[in-house]
C-alpha cells in the first residue's frame, strides 16, 4: 500500500515576500509572533519582512532560536506567544527557526509536556489540527522545513528527536530566493549539501512513492548543477533560485522517509558543546552511507548518476567527497571536533531514530558504531 500526500500552499519566486500581507489575510493571521534568530535580525532580513506588513498588523519578536532548536527555547518562545496574544507564527530563517516555530505551534494549542508529541514517544497521533498556523519564510536553501511535516528538537532529556505530523506543515511556504543573495559561502555550502542529501537519501528509501522519487531526482539534478555556482558567487540569481527549489523539493520528497545519514546526524546534533551544523554533518556522513547502501538499492545509483549528469562509472561516494572538498566542507567528523568516546552512545541513539526505519539497509548498533568510525 502506498500512502501519498502533497502538501501545502507555496509562493515561490523573486519578489514573493511582497505577497505576505495578502497571504496573512487568507489565513486570518493578524497578530503573529515572529520566530527567528539573532543572525537573521543582524543581517537585516527581519526588517525586510517587517517592512512588508501594514501598520495595522501588530507583531512580537522572538529571536532566541539556537543553532539546534531546543525544548528550552520553545518554552521561552511560547511565553512570548502568549504574552502577545498571538494568533499565529511567522518563522524567518533556516531550519532551526522553522522547526522551533513548529514546536511552539504545538505547545500553544496542546497540553504539555512537549516530549509526549515526539514520534519516538508515539506522539504522531497526539498532534491535532488545532496547531497554531505557521507561515514559513526560508532565508537559506537547505532543510526545506518550510514544506516539511516534521521538526527536530533537542529535548530537555538530551535526546534530539522529531515531532512529526501532517498538521505541522506550515500553512504557507513563502520562498523568495532574494533573501538568500549574499549568503556566506560556508553557510551556502552546508545548507546546499543538506538539500542534496535530502534528495539522495529520500530517493534511496525503500518506501513506494514514485511522485516523491521524481521530485527527489529533480532536486538532485538542480543541486548538482547549481551548488558550486551558489557557493562561488553568492549573487548568482539563477543558482540561488535553483538551490532554493532543490531544498524545497528535498523536503517535499522526504515524506517518503530518510535514512541512516539522518539517523547518525540527529544524535550528533544533540552534542550541545559542539553545536554542529546539521547540513554539514549530512555532507560529511553521506559518502559513508552511500558505500554502505551500495548494492542494496537496485538501479537507483544509476538513476542518481543520470539525474546528476555524472558519467555512468562514477563512484557516488567519492564524488560527494570531492564535492565537499571543492566547496570547503570538512573531510570527516574528526575535523568537526567529534571525539570517538561518544560514538557508542550515538550508535544507540541512531538505531532509535525515526529515520532508521526507512534506510534501505538497516545497521545494527555495532554496525552504526563502525559507520561513525568510518565517517571520522
Amino acid at each position: 500500500m502506498a500512502l501519498i500526500n502533497y502538501l501545502t500552499r507555496i509562493q515561490f519566486d523573486f519578489g514573493a515576500l511582497a505577497l505576505l500581507p495578502d497571504e496573512m489575510k487568507l489565513i486570518g493571521m493578524a497578530r503573529p509572533l515572529i520566530v527567528t534568530d539573532r543572525g537573521v535580525v543582524a543581517a537585516g532580513l527581519f526588517d525586510r519582512v517587517k517592512a512588508t506588513l501594514p501598520a495595522t498588523v501588530e507583531t512580537a519578536l522572538f529571536d532566541g532560536t539556537p543553532a539546534n532548536p531546543t525544548e528550552r527555547a520553545a518554552l521561552a518562545a511560547l511565553e512570548a506567544y502568549r504574552a502577545h496574544d498571538a494568533d499565529g507564527i511567522i518563522a524567518i530563517g533556516g531550519g532551526s527557526s522553522m522547526d522551533l516555530a513548529k514546536a511552539v505551534a504545538v505547545l500553544a494549542t496542546h497540553a504539555p509536556p512537549l516530549v509526549q508529541y515526539a514520534a519516538a514517544e508515539g506522539g504522531v497521533a497526539r498532534i491535532t489540527s488545532k496547531v497554531a498556523p505557521i507561515i514559513a519564510i526560508p532565508t537559506t536553501a537547505g532543510t526545506g522545513s518550510e514544506v516539511g511535516r516534521g521538526a527536530i528538537i533537542i529535548f530537555n532529556d538530551g535526546r534530539k528527536i522529531g515531532l512529526i505530523s501532517p498538521y505541522l506543515l506550515p500553512r504557507l511556504a513563502l520562498c523568495d530566493p532574494e533573501l538568500t543573495l549574499g549568503l556566506p559561502a560556508g553557510i551556502t555550502a552546508g545548507t546546499g549539501m543538506d538539500a542534496l542529501t535530502h534528495c539522495v537519501e529520500t530517493f534511496l528509501s525503500p518506501n513506494v512513492n514514485p511522485p516523491a522519487d521524481a521530485i527527489a531526482l529533480d532536486g538532485a539534478r538542480r543541486a548538482a548543477r547549481h551548488l558550486v555556482r551558489a557557493v562561488e558567487n553568492g549573487q548568482d540569481r539563477e543558482a540561488r533560485w535553483n538551490m532554493m527549489m532543490a531544498a524545497m523539493e528535498g523536503a517535499m520528497a522526504f515524506q517518503k522517509g530518510l535514512g541512516a545519514v539522518h539517523s547518525m546526524s540527529h544524535p550528533l546534533g544533540s552534542l550541545e558543546e559542539l553545536k554542529l551544523h546539521h547540513g554539514t554533518l549530512n555532507a560529511v556522513i553521506l559518502p559513508t552511507i552511500l558505500r554502505w547502501n551500495d548494492g542494496h538499492v537496485g538501479d537507483k545509483y544509476d538513476r542518481l548518476r543520470e539525474a546528476m549528469e555524472l558519467p555512468g562509472a562514477t563512484d557516488l561516494a567519492r564524488h560527494v567527497e570531492q564535492l565537499n572538498a571543492r566547496i570547503g566542507l570538512p573531510d570527516g567528523l574528526k575535523a568537526m571536533g567529534v571525539p570517538t568516546q561518544v560514538l557508542p552512545r550515538l550508535s544507540e541513539a541512531a538505531i532509535k531514530d525515526h529515520c532508521h526505519l526507512t534506510t534501505p539497509r538497516q545497521p545494527t548498533v555495532a554496525e552504526y558504531e563502525k559507520l561513525f568510525l568510518e565517517a571520522m
